[in-house]
């Protein structure tokens, strides 16, 4: 999960504290806080209260429009996985009558790989390719979820018809940005064609994380095992073959030199393994994950333009995005 790099006393504790005691959750003083470090959109304290371990969850001190909203989902999305199966932090407990919404969880006992392997996994070349099938296998857990456990969440009605338009708007909307010349993305248009040409004609709606790849996810640190899914913010009610897509098109990140993954056609043949659903056009949903995550990353582009982003990080995300069509292009047939 990201978490923004915060004073921790910024945060009322003695308030917190109140809040618990009224949640029934065990009294005394609140000890060991300290941040949780990784991003910036949310703010993460872990601490200790009679001797039991939490993270907090809340806004930003400067909250942004959607800050709570998305707090809000999260602890419904969160409270919904509780008993499925589905590796995810365990909800504690959570405050969203009124704002700044917030909520506690258990801490993962896990790892992200995007810091680095624990010795185990870094010396066993089984585990680092039985990571990758975890991940597959996680997703396909999450799939086979009811989305009735998450009424009236999301749209899945006309889900599929609305990504090319969706996104190639909110692409023709960073032109408002002063100093962004444009998108120079080759196959662009052509990708765009190609997927209202071939898109899937019905679905299967399900729960969706949004943005599942290998940095949104804690492995255990006895083996090859998810600890938990994490980062629910994109969560929705849609088609989850598009976040086997997402994995794919990721796969292998660039930032997580991990030797011996599987290949991305094993993880195809692992999640279809494990689900009922139709996998016979899955390069739409490679293809389309290609196009929404480049056009997203291709918006830092834009912003650095019109000096709101590095640019270096600018430059460097619009490689990126060049080099995911390219992924696009390759997955048309």
């Amino acid at each position: 999960m990201t978490a923004q790099h915060i004073d921790v006393e910024a945060i009322d504790l003695s308030a917190l504290a109140t809040w618990m005691d009224g949640q029934g959750l065990p009294r005394g003083p609140i000890e060991k806080a300290e941040p949780v470090l990784g991003g910036t959109q949310n703010v993460m304290v872990r601490f200790e209260r009679a001797g039991v371990p939490y993270i907090l969850r809340r806004p930003p001190l400067h909250v942004r429009a959607k800050s709570n909203e998305v707090l809000r989902r999260e602890t419904r999305i969160l409270a919904a996985l509780e008993g499925t199966g589905v590796p995810a932090p365990r909800l504690v407990a959570a405050q969203t009558a009124t704002e700044p919404v917030f909520y506690l969880m258990e801490p993962v006992d896990g790892f992200n790989a995007s810091t680095g392997l624990p010795e185990r996994h870094r010396d066993d070349p089984a585990i680092r390719y039985r990571m990758g099938l975890e991940a597959t296998s996680a997703l396909a857990s999450l799939g086979r979820v009811d989305p009735e456990r998450l009424p009236g969440f999301g749209r899945p009605e006309g889900f599929l018809e609305r990504q090319v338009p969706r996104w190639m708007s909110e692409l023709e909307s960073y032109g408002r940005l002063d100093g962004y010349p444009g998108p120079d993305i080759p196959h662009l248009h052509e990708t765009a064609r190609w997927l209202e040409a071939n898109r899937p004609r019905s679905f299967t709606p399900g729960i969706m994380h949004g943005d599942y790849h290998l940095a949104n996810l804690m492995f255990a640190h006895d083996g090859p095992r998810v600890a938990a899914i994490v980062d629910w913010e994109m969560c929705t009610i849609g088609d989850p073959l598009l976040d086997l897509g997402w994995l794919v098109a990721t796969w292998p990140s660039s930032q997580l030199q991990i030797p011996g993954l599987p290949q991305a056609e094993e993880l195809i043949a692992c999640y279809t393994s494990l689900s009922d659903r139709d996998h016979s056009n899955i390069a739409w949903y490679v293809v389309m994950a290609c196009f929404k995550l480049g056009i997203v990353l291709e918006g830092t582009h834009a912003r650095a333009f019109a000096g709101k982003a590095p640019k270096d990080i600018g430059d460097l995300l619009h490689q990126t995005t060049l080099d995911l069509f390219a992924r696009a292009k390759a997955w048309q047939n």
